[in-house]
């Protein structure tokens, strides 16, 4: 085996990778809209030999990338999406680009590119016959808001392979050893009367007044829902002008739980709360699921594969100028004041998947996680104290903090499917074992 040539081959060809991520970096687009970067990424893999097919389920933005034949097939999971109200110069202090513009307040700039990055030294490795199989690369659209893997699921993309590898940008370099949460996405529409709110208020039925009394309902559920659960919502349709009685008013939720069979039955009492709120006012309730995501199923003995390779992987070093822009963007942080240690972690850590913990967020890597074998790690792209979603992520995803710990994960995802590439300890066998233990019997069956 010959690994330490993956290492080199990133390590020499860090620039390449480095603009790419800066080049989506400067053209955010919000999800499904994504032109930019996926034709970005598909040009770069077309060109580096591999075949391409796109679109994938009815999505414009998405596609697959793939590379030699045969078994075992060995897929990496990458996005592009930004977020909306986002923008940010890479500054430590906030500076909007495009006011009210997008940005990559969530790292998919280096989430997406760290994939390209890996495949294409795994396919270097069996150009020169270290390694025979098939890998390939998904193009992901519309993570953020969490459906574009299950339109992908839904059509069958994933089915054939024998485990998929996939990362976090964040703020440690570590497995994702909890699960994260499923998730559903759905919007209620209310139809009431219009009527002139002060000459005949009698005549009508408030449409707003509805999505206020659901809220208000939803908001009692909270006190009677499983610890971990979380209740969003934005009221996105809340009339035209006080002195008309809104004839339609709109309200979109998420819901989060530990399981998807618990947002199941917490859907079930939000629908129930919103054809009550229709009853008191005497108005008509409709609804409809954006997304449905699964929680993830955290794989053991690919994390613990992905660990071990992240270890051999040249470790993070930072340059004076990059320890004062933590620094400096600390500043706007809880932790403010911490040592440069402590702001900049290059340790990495493990832990073993534990059943009853969860991460209080979700991503749509659920639904490839109960398909088949998927690992995830993260590495450390930000200063500690930096959340996701905020100007402080994106200005760091635009920075060398971000791009170091994008080759970091590059490396790690290719020397781990290298490894089940050549199903070393038959660790293909490991992996499928514990996705058949921790499904329990359940069927993959999209929410959406």
């Amino acid at each position: 085996m010959n690994k330490a040539a993956i290492i080199e081959w990133i390590e020499q060809h860090k620039q390449t990778f480095t603009a790419m991520a800066q080049d989506i970096w400067d053209h955010p687009q919000i999800a499904y809209e994504e032109q930019y970067a996926s034709e970005r990424q598909r040009t770069a893999l077309k060109e580096g030999g591999f075949r391409i097919t796109h679109p994938v389920g009815d999505i414009d933005t998405a596609f697959i990338a793939e590379y030699g034949q045969g078994k075992p097939v060995i897929g990496i999971l990458g996005e592009f999406d930004a977020l909306p109200g986002l923008s940010q110069k890479n500054s430590p202090v906030k500076e909007e680009i495009v006011k009210n513009g997008p940005g990559h307040g969530c790292g998919h700039n280096l989430l997406g590119t760290a994939g390209v990055e890996a495949v294409m030294a795994v396919k270097e490795m069996m150009d020169r016959g270290e390694v025979e199989g098939t890998i390939r690369y998904y193009g992901c659209p519309a993570e953020e808001v969490l459906s574009g893997k299950t339109y992908m699921a839904k059509a069958g993309v994933f089915d054939d392979l024998d485990s998929a590898l996939t990362w976090h940008p964040m703020t440690s370099n570590a497995v994702m050893y909890k699960r994260m949460q499923s998730m559903v996405s759905i919007k209620f529409y209310f139809t009431g009367k219009p009527a002139h709110a002060a000459a005949s208020p009698e005549a009508g039925r408030s449409a707003l007044d509805s999505v206020e009394l659901m809220n208000i309902g939803a908001n009692y559920l909270r006190e009677h829902v499983p610890d971990g659960t979380r209740i969003h919502y934005t009221i996105t349709d809340g009339g035209r002008a006080p002195n008309i009685v809104p004839e339609t008013a709109s309200v979109w939720y998420f819901l989060r739980a530990r399981s998807k069979e618990e947002v199941e039955e917490i859907l079930l009492r939000l629908k129930n709360i919103a054809k009550g709120a229709a009853l008191m006012n005497e108005t008509d309730v409709e609804s409809e699921i954006l997304a449905f995501a699964y929680d993830t199923l955290p794989n053991d003995p690919l994390n613990e594969l992905m660990y071990k390779n992240m270890q051999e992987s040249n470790p993070l070093t930072y340059t004076d100028e990059e320890e004062a822009f933590a620094q400096q963007l600390a500043q706007s942080l809880p932790t403010s004041g911490k040592t440069m240690e402590e702001l900049l972690p290059t340790a990495v850590t493990f832990a073993p998947y534990q059943a009853d913990a969860s991460i209080p967020g979700s991503t749509d890597v659920g639904d490839v996680s109960w398909v088949v074998p998927t690992g995830m790690v993260s590495t450390a792209c930000a200063p500690v104290g930096t959340a996701l979603h905020s100007w402080q992520a994106t200005a760091s995803f635009g920075t060398q903090l971000g791009y170091k710990g994008m080759h970091l994960a590059a490396s790690t995802m290719a020397l781990s499917a290298y490894d089940l590439l050549l199903n070393k300890d038959n660790i293909l066998e490991q992996a499928k074992e514990t996705f058949d233990h921790l499904r329990g019997g359940k069927v993959y069956e999209p929410g959406i």
